[in-house]
């Protein structure tokens, strides 16, 4: 029998009613090609994020990845990665590093472990095994903060006790980390388990679980509507793009360069020119308007396309805020005057709004861009920005962009004058936009809490739980049979009125347990019905954002639950709205900048629209990160503040006003803010 075989029997292949998942993941560090890599065995809980930029530090290594089937193979002896489990320890042929996960360690040794698909094993089973490897184990605390390179040099870091973030009555099924203290593992706990997403082996990517798939659907549902009365048509466009076409338009392509994906090889063959995967797609899809387009009776064209884009700049990914793939909408319209391509622009800009407000109960504020964050190539770029409160920063929300003539002039996209054919040919005026499913994650920090996910209601993929309750070893079969008959007849109401609903009719589990599990995923409203509701001809409903209860009469159900809905969804953006109206503060003397920016504000601040003065205000607000993001990057905190956008709606500028940082002139406000 074989090693492998001996571990598998360890454990068993029958799934239980609850199991806790584990991943095990082979990394190989960097290594020059005259020494032998020591790949870095990682086992953590399935929700636990294990950021390369930590498992470096914690093993003084450089740069690990994610082991390819030949290292594996090799010092495994197991033919692929994605078939390694941990009974493959003992094949090693070589030096390994072992580490296990805290919050693994910290699991009751009862506890069963799902390993595989098809293996499963408690806790103390487990660590009976690994215990012969001792010798290389390392307990980590994959929360901790990935030090800086000042602290790496020796500068002393911001300490921060994790311990203090776990919430008092956290159970492991639930959220065990309290927001306010561990936003980024409160963050990854939410997503998992409220089962919107699940972490992939290749990093940076994402697995969309049917729950945050729904939300994404209903958006589409509602924005397709809206373009399409607009006269916009859904279209289709390779991903791929030739680096001959991406390089036509070089200010578009500097902008995007760090994050274009390349393919270089097909099989063992090297291609002879390489191709690109698109990061956006102007330069896949104007060529074919210019072929297209002949003449003015030919315009306008409006084309938007669902698809997913991919971007591989950035060392340290956040779930659905930035992601090396992601799904989008990108529309691309072509117009013969300016003045109906801008029109395009604020109409779908308003749209964006609407999707914020009206679908995910986000407050935005509508503005422009400044030149430096403009999109690359364009005239201008018009933003929806947002605000999440727990850590005081600003987020983009979706962008609608004119680009003049810009790109028509680079594709000879040109039409017959209207004027006659002995007039010169005009170069069309295009616009671009898009929104990405950057929107969830906006969504969840913003609404979510302690106990989960709190998804508004019209974009949630189930709106009500029906839960039948005061069933008791006491309750006759009789009476069972007509508190769940009652309880179906309600899902069923509900679903005819439009409700996307669903009954739990599980014996397995408690009520009570029941209730913590649909508040952890999220769901708007619970409906309990029992015997006393039966009496009474009634049902209680439980709001989810602040566990309001309500007695709902049967004759009003169609009536009322639209209505509890409803009412939901006006809490939950009246509560944003007023912590990003009260966090968005008006200064017009340097002095009051930074102490306002450190108090989780945004601010409203008098610029002379000078780039150099912008990048200046950015430096000068700098700080050292507070320890709430994963990893410190270029787009951290600590990078200082950027323009956020100059927002339609301005405060009155004075005439003598000067410059928030330089002496010059004032030429509007500007929000200003640490951002995402």
């Amino acid at each position: 029998m074989s090693v492998v075989e001996s571990f598998t029997k360890l454990g068993f292949n029958d799934p239980p009613a609850e199991s806790v998942p584990v991943k095990s993941l082979v990394f190989k560090p960097k290594t020059p090609k005259s020494a032998t890599p020591v790949p870095i065995v990682v086992v953590a809980l399935q929700s636990t994020a294990t950021p390369s930029p930590l498992i470096a530090q914690v093993t003084s290594s450089k740069d690990p990845r994610l082991a390819r089937d030949d290292l594996v193979r090799d010092i495994f002896k197991c033919e692929s990665a994605k078939d390694f489990n941990l009974g493959y320890l003992s094949n090693a042929t070589s030096d390994f590093k072992l580490l296990i996960d805290s919050q693994l360690e910290a699991v009751e040794g009862a506890t069963i472990l799902k390993l595989t698909d098809d293996l499963f094993m408690t806790k103390e089973i487990l660590f009976k095994f690994l215990s012969e490897f001792d010798a290389v184990r390392q307990s980590v605390d994959f929360t901790q903060e990935v030090k800086s390179k000042d602290q790496k040099k020796g500068q002393q870091p911001k300490k921060q006790d994790s311990s203090s973030a776990i919430l008092e009555d956290a159970k492991l099924i639930g959220i065990t980390v309290d927001k306010s203290k561990d936003f980024p593992g409160w963050y990854q706990q939410v997503l998992t388990k409220g089962e919107m997403l699940d972490y992939y082996d290749v990093s940076g990517c994402y697995i969309l679980r049917p729950p945050s798939y729904a939300i994404w659907e209903n958006i589409q549902k509602w924005f397709d509507e809206k373009i399409k009365g607009l006269g916009v048509q859904n279209a289709y466009f390779p991903m791929f793009v030739s680096s001959r076409v991406l390089e036509r338009e070089k200010d578009h392509i500097e902008g995007f360069a760090p994050e274009v994906a390349w393919v270089t090889r097909a099989g063992q063959s090297e291609l002879e020119e390489p191709i690109a995967i698109r990061p956006t797609s102007e330069t896949v899809m104007y060529p074919y308007y210019a072929k297209w387009i002949q003449s003015y009776r030919d315009l306008p064209l409006k084309l938007n396309q669902w698809n997913s884009v991919v971007r591989w700049e950035f060392k340290h990914p956040q779930p659905f805020l930035r992601t090396r793939e992601f799904l989008w909408q990108e529309g691309h319209t072509v117009f013969l005057t300016k003045e109906e391509a801008e029109k395009e622009v604020l109409q779908i800009l308003d749209f964006y709004a609407d999707i914020y407000k009206e679908l995910l109960a986000v407050p935005v504020v509508k503005g422009r861009k400044t030149e430096k964050e403009k999109f690359a190539g364009g005239d201008y770029t018009t933003t929806v920005e947002g605000y999440i409160p727990q850590t005081g920063r600003g987020i983009q929300g979706a962008t609608s962009h004119h680009l003049g003539q810009n790109f028509s002039k680079m594709f000879n996209l040109t039409v017959e004058n209207p004027k006659g054919p002995e007039y010169p040919k005009v170069f069309a005026f295009q616009n671009s936009w898009g929104l990405s499913t950057r929107t969830l994650g906006v969504m969840v920090m913003i609404h979510s809490d302690n106990k989960g996910l709190v998804i508004p209601p019209r974009v949630a993929q189930f709106q009500a739980v029906v839960i039948p309750v005061g069933i008791t070893k006491n309750t006759t079969e009789e009476q069972r049979q007509q508190i769940y008959d009652s309880s179906k007849s309600v899902e069923s109401r509900l679903k005819q009125a439009g409700i996307r609903a669903f009954g739990d009719y599980n014996d397995n589990y408690t009520p009570g347990w029941k209730f913590s599990q649909y508040e952890l995923k999220g769901i708007p409203v619970r409906i309990e019905l029992g015997p006393k509701d039966i009496k009474e001809n009634q049902v209680t409903v439980v709001r989810r954002n602040d566990s309001r209860k309500y007695n709902v009469k049967l004759d009003e159900l169609e009536k009322r639950i639209p209505e509890i809905l409803n009412e939901l969804h006006n809490d939950l953006y009246s509560k944003a709205k007023e912590l990003y109206d009260s966090h968005r503060v008006l200064v017009n003397e340097w002095k009051e900048f930074v102490p306002n920016l450190n108090k989780k504000n945004v601010i409203i601040a008098p610029w002379c629209g000078v780039t150099e003065c912008e990048e200046d205000i950015k430096d000068s607000s700098a700080k050292k990160d507070d320890g709430e993001e994963i990893a410190v990057d270029e787009k951290a905190p600590s990078m200082g503040a950027k323009s956020l956008c100059i927002p339609f709606e301005q405060p009155e500028l004075k005439e003598s006003q000067k410059c928030i940082k330089c002496d010059r002139p004032a030429i509007n406000y500007t929000m200003f803010g640490r951002s995402y």
